[in-house]
């Protein structure tokens, strides 16, 4: 990872990193050397990307299949209202790609999955995960330790974050040492349904690219083993001794989707069947689960019924109708397609993919 030289307008730029006590040029070019994969360009992948980019990392890839929408912008500070409905990736290559020409950023406007996310890993140095998602977050950390790279594992939650470093060497920790399984569908809430402090992923996405730096580098001592948890409320930080156990070293990638019931699969709809059905002259009923703040950004109409609220709601509902419920990705759509089944609901579907696939389907037909 080391190799060449610093041009003048290099050791200008980092000449505050040069003077730091044992940081000296083959550190910085380490830094330039280094290929940084960053998985999603969200709350964590901003800031993260944002000071990996302005410390002299040379190569960067960003992926995310998502577009910005106006209920990021308190904390996704990348993006701005004229971003609104364009690629978080793309924009961000854009934006970084004009602060830090030196930087070369490429962003890739997809989603990390099985069958890609091996290829993804192998090609980079050092793996940033800024997910938002379990299934993300596990796929991740498989990959990275069947891969053999180290992983920089951030995560926010109200007014907390957690932060560790992961993968360091063959027989450090990773995440599931710390979480062996991942929890069900619904068993943490997501952004959307428990809110977060805005500057809470700025915080971690901060300490995360601190890791990163120092694990490129070798300087400094590393979160490997540990587990640092911040209480935003009470400006409190605390440690979690970490151990690695063989066990929870996977040798394969397994299965990273919430599973549903063989009969909840059969009551998904796709966005263009969904589109079908509506210029029918049997329209189903429309239910869209997410917040109001959400749904007045965008929304393909129906009745706005947040999840939260959905089970004392419910007769609100017509049980002899069809019924499709939306979200924003298809996750609190599942879970509310559950409750209405139990409920008795047995004409109720829920749109595969959410908003995030309907705007893909309207975006490709023009």
């Amino acid at each position: 990872m080391q190799g060449g030289k610093l041009t003048d307008d290099e050791r200008l730029r980092y000449s505050r990193h040069l003077t730091l006590p044992g940081f000296d040029e083959a550190h910085q070019l380490r830094l330039k050397a280094a290929k940084v994969l960053v998985v999603g360009a969200g709350g964590l992948g901003c800031p993260v990307l944002q000071y990996l980019a302005a410390s002299g990392v040379g190569h960067m890839t960003v992926l995310d299949g998502d577009t910005v929408s106006g209920t990021n912008l308190h904390r996704q500070i990348l993006f701005d209202p004229t971003d609104i409905g364009q690629n978080k990736a793309l924009v961000a290559q854009k934006r970084l790609g004009q602060q830090f020409p030196d930087c070369h950023i490429v962003g890739e406007a997809l989603h990390l999955n099985r069958d890609n996310a091996l290829e993804w890993v192998e090609r980079h140095d050092i793996v940033v995960d800024g997910s938002d998602n379990f299934p993300t977050r596990y796929l991740v950390n498989d990959a990275c330790v069947i891969a053999g790279k180290p992983l920089v594992y951030g995560a926010v939650n109200r007014w907390e974050g957690q932060v560790s470093l992961f993968n360091a060497t063959a027989e450090s920790p990773n995440y599931r040492d710390i979480f062996p399984e991942m929890p069900d569908e619904g068993e943490v809430p997501n952004c959307a349904e428990g809110g977060v402090l805005g500057i809470m992923p700025g915080l971690i996405g901060m300490l995360q690219a601190t890791e990163a730096v120092k694990c490129i580098t070798g300087l400094g001592d590393s979160l490997s083993g540990r587990l640092l948890t911040v209480d935003g409320q009470s400006t409190a930080f605390y440690e979690l001794r970490i151990k690695a156990n063989p066990v929870n070293r996977v040798s394969e990638l397994g299965q990273y989707e919430w599973n549903c019931a063989p009969e909840e699969q059969a009551w998904t709809v796709d966005s263009a069947t969904l589109s079908s059905w509506l210029e029918s002259a049997d329209k189903p009923q429309l239910v869209d689960v997410r917040e109001l703040d959400e749904h007045e950004e965008y929304n393909i109409g129906g009745h706005l019924i947040p999840s939260g609220q959905l089970a004392e709601r419910q007769a609100e509902l017509n049980k002899t109708e069809r019924v499709v419920l939306y979200c924003q990705s298809g996750q609190r759509s599942t879970q509310a397609l559950a409750l209405l089944r139990k409920k008795g609901f047995e004409q109720v579907f829920h749109l595969q993919g959410g908003m995030n696939a309907w705007k893909r389907l309207n975006l490709a037909s023009g």
